[in-house]
């Protein structure tokens, strides 16, 4: 664990590196240096959203030995190490508070609470069976740098529910108008009501394939 969850007292070079001590029968062994590594692609995929002007921030548990590597994509006072579960979704509250709305993107527990207040809670698995917290959306890791394929994806497909929000009034407006004038037999109308409906199914099955396929999803 920790240095104080192990009761390491001696200075060590403080140099913010994650360290995991270790120790056995009342006595500490040494300790772990963890350095990070970013997914393949990170980069891009970040300056791609910084280009669309999205407004990123960064809330993360561990400390800050990241910070000279993060700022080159992140403003620094977007940059937040050493938060709690609490301080996630406190600071989640805060920028909805503000007006914005807020796509939290998180790959752990820890992120629960932030998921489930963000406006769309995003949870990034490298095994979509396991356990994950509670989220709006599971994104597979190997395909999290496609991430700004699926937004756009799915305003293309927001674009496409309304589009057959209004194809179904256009055939129910024109069956009104029909039917206030007595030209619509009951024949007509039982073979008009599933032609309609089978005509907009079918609208949003082949848009929406299409648009996916566009975004090579």
């Amino acid at each position: 664990g920790s240095a104080g969850f192990v009761e390491f007292t001696k200075e060590i070079k403080h140099d913010l590196s994650s360290r995991v001590f270790v120790k056995i029968e009342n006595e500490v062994l040494g300790y772990y240096i963890i350095k990070k590594h970013y997914r393949d692609g990170i980069g891009s995929l970040i300056e791609g959203f910084n280009k669309k002007g999205y407004e990123l921030h960064l809330i993360s548990g561990d400390n800050a030995s990241e910070m000279e590597n993060l700022s080159q994509y992140f403003k620094k006072e977007n940059l937040h190490f050493g938060q709690s579960p609490k301080n996630k979704l406190a600071y989640i509250e805060a920028l909805q508070n503000n007006g914005r709305n807020v796509l939290m993107v998180g790959d752990g527990l820890n992120d629960a609470g932030a998921l489930k207040q963000a406006n769309v809670g995003l949870a990034v698995s490298d095994d979509v069976y396991n356990f994950t917290p509670a989220c709006d959306a599971i994104l597979d890791a190997k395909n999290f740098t496609q991430l700004n394929k699926y937004l756009k994806f799915s305003r293309q497909t927001m674009k496409i529910v309304k589009w057959s929000f209004a194809i179904s009034l256009f055939y129910n407006s024109l069956g009104m108008f029909f039917a206030v004038q007595g030209s619509v037999t009951p024949l007509f109308a039982a073979i008009l009501m599933p032609i309609s409906s089978i005509s907009v199914v079918t609208f949003i099955t082949v848009t929406i394939r299409l648009s996916a396929r566009k975004e090579s999803l």
